[in-house]
């Protein structure tokens, strides 16, 4: 005979934010976030709490999408009887609770389909997999506290600062997930080792691309023009552009208007999330019209068919014309700095033209144009600069 309650399971499923009893101590607990979970109030017979008062506390049963109806009232039946007989249920019961990395895995996989792109979503789990699985993955996850999250931090808090805060990051969000489906009590380690300060200030040292001087550039895409590699267009037209590596290599033939003299790399390929217009002069067309006759899709075709370039294939360019210490993302630099010392062009325009976001939400909320007009005539100068050398050879 099944045990009843005032709890239905569409109830279970659709009742709002709050504490709803479902008779005899048990509690769904729906937070503002929409996670559920169960609760069940007990009093310990013969236990005094800190005041003196009989010992009542809140068990977690589990998260209600895992623990049934019908289960969370058998479990809370079963803490009961355990308070009845003067036994804690926080050291008698026996509950299943997932491990670490159990639950990890879940989060990974509930979260699939968030990531921007299948990459980042390898990243979030390899990292928890390198570092924490080995140390921490079999344990179950409400035994993890401050001690078992630094063995994993501590060893490469100074060594790989930056992996290390993704990890003490990507950790909080798992023990956070455990507490939401009711397997952990308190507050996240992750957390108040921040707010002791226990690990050591690490001063990050920024790192920059290394850029080519835009007094070189000239020259530099010169000898660029007199090569036919595929890697050779892709790198004068990225040099142009002053875009970055991924939007130049994945761009499309059905992203460009040869008519409009345009380029619109879609929202999903742009690091900012939002469409970018970028304005092709004579110069980018050059070296893009003749690439129609290989009807590919993509405009910067790879080694394989209606495959792009690999996102390689233009720094082993640089290495094999002997430019040391120079990386494509810095021509965005280069193409900075000129527009600054040379070009004396507003801010925001050059922001613009690097697709930056420029000032605050509500700056960009009023300022709504992307300034095509007025970039158009800005990357019309560059481009005129950048190709000075090979007017001149043929003249």
């Amino acid at each position: 005979m099944a045990i009843s309650g005032k709890l239905t399971k569409k109830l279970v499923e659709n009742l709002g934010a709050g504490r709803h009893g479902d008779g005899n101590g048990l509690y769904l607990v729906v937070d503002a976030s929409g996670a559920r979970r169960w609760i069940v109030r007990v009093v310990v017979k013969g236990q005094k709490g800190k005041t003196g008062a009989p010992l009542r506390t809140d068990f977690g049963l589990g998260g209600a999408d895992i623990v049934t109806l019908n289960q969370a009232r058998e479990r809370a039946l079963e803490y009961r009887r355990m308070a009845k007989q003067g036994l804690n249920p926080r050291f008698n019961a026996k509950r299943e609770i997932p491990t670490f990395a159990e639950i990890a895995q879940q989060v990974h996989i509930d979260r699939l389909p968030t990531w921007k792109n299948p990459k980042h979503g390898q990243q979030w789990i390899n990292t928890l997999r390198d570092y924490a699985f080995p140390k921490i993955g079999r344990m179950p996850v409400d035994s993890i506290g401050q001690p078992e999250v630094l063995m994993c931090l501590a060893p490469i808090w100074t060594e790989k600062h930056e992996t290390a805060k993704r990890l003490a990051q990507r950790m909080k969000v798992v023990l956070d997930v455990a507490k939401s489906k009711g397997f952990r009590d308190g507050e996240n380690p992750i957390t108040a080792i921040k707010d002791a300060q226990v690990l050591p200030k690490v001063k990050a040292k920024p790192k920059h691309h290394k850029a080519m001087a835009w007094q070189d550039v000239p020259a530099f895409y010169a000898d660029l023009r007199s090569r036919s590699a595929m890697a050779a267009n892709a790198l004068m037209f990225t040099c142009l552009t002053g875009s970055r590596t991924s939007e130049v290599l994945g761009m499309r033939w059905a992203e460009i208007d040869l008519e409009a003299k345009l380029w619109t790399c879609p929202a999903e390929r742009m690091k900012t999330g939002e469409e970018h217009r970028v304005p092709l002069t004579d110069e980018m067309l050059k070296i893009i019209e003749p690439l129609q006759a290989m009807q590919s899709e993509y405009v910067f075709e790879g080694q394989k068919r209606n495959k792009p370039l690999s996102n390689m294939s233009m720094l082993m360019l640089l290495r094999r014309m002997k430019i040391e210490g120079v990386t494509v993302h810095g021509f965005r630099s280069t193409f900075r700095d000129w527009a600054s010392e040379v070009a004396n062009a507003p801010r925001e325009v050059a922001e613009m033209s690097l697709a930056h976001k420029v000032g605050s939400d509500v700056e960009r909320a009023y300022a709504r144009s992307d300034l095509l007009e007025r970039r158009r005539v800005l990357m019309g100068e560059w481009s005129q600069f950048v190709s000075s050398d090979c007017k001149s050879k043929k003249e």
